[in-house]
């Protein structure tokens, strides 16, 4: 999900997300202008299981998936959002209490659904310790490539879509201590979306594991010191040091 913010000029036509290229001017963006994705459009069209049909179901659901994201992500305010019912959206993650859309832009998608009923000596991320900003943050640094998304398979139509998904990005940045490996991280989930008679989403369900995402993420070496993306540090820890 990592992507470059931009703060003015137009931004180009995006092929998997609705709503980004012709929005107005009384959007409020998160970081003072609409996004672009183009490192991880090149990550998910290199590494996709499979290109759908245009036009398709499975193509629909997926970029619509995409444009809820994008804006969950990048807009401050829910009533700028196209994608949803503000008065009815709720988000289900592994059977928890549905969040409203006010309590899910509040915390970000990523502490949205990495929420956790664990007691606190077993939780691998703790998301009421984190912020929107430190969340994403977090990400962005262990994927600089991106964090891609697509839709493996859709099981029904409207109003009640049921669908599987795959999640995966490189793990080419530090995360919390742990020194990046170079490998791929990935999880596959099961997904239902309810929508209204206009196609806005009301409702999401989202099932998953985690630990198939935060065992490849803390594989990495940990390290009592933070390792910046990017410095030579971090390169060290990628190389074998009887490889040269």
């Amino acid at each position: 999900m990592a992507n470059k913010e931009v703060t003015s000029g137009k931004v180009g036509k995006d092929k998997y997300r609705s709503f980004l290229h012709d929005e107005g001017e009384n959007i409020h963006w998160r970081h003072g202008g609409p996004p672009t994705y183009d490192a991880v459009n090149k990550l998910f069209e290199e590494g996709r299981t499979k290109e759908w049909p245009k036009g398709s179901l499975e193509e629909t659901v997926q970029n619509a998936i995409k444009s809820w994201e994008m804006e969950l992500s990048h807009k401050t305010r829910l009533k700028d959002f196209k994608t949803i019912n503000p008065e009815k959206f709720k988000l289900f993650v592994n059977g928890r209490e549905g969040l409203s859309g006010e309590e899910t832009l509040r915390l970000g998608s990523y502490n949205a659904l990495l929420k956790s009923s664990l007691p606190e000596d077993l939780k691998i991320y703790r998301a009421d310790e984190e912020t929107f900003e430190s969340s994403h943050q977090a990400f962005k640094s262990a994927f600089p490539r991106g964090f891609a998304w697509e839709v493996i398979k859709v099981y029904s139509g409207p109003p009640e879509i049921a669908f599987k998904f795959r999640h995966w990005g490189f793990f080419e940045g530090p995360f919390k201590g742990h020194a990046p490996t170079g490998k791929m991280v990935q999880f596959y989930g099961l997904g239902t979306v309810k929508v209204d008679d206009s196609l806005k989403v009301e409702e999401v369900e989202i099932y998953y594991d985690p630990a198939e995402m935060f065992g490849g993420l803390l594989s990495g070496k940990h390290t009592n010191y933070p390792i910046e993306s990017g410095t030579k540090t971090s390169a060290a820890f990628q190389e074998c040091p009887f490889s040269k």
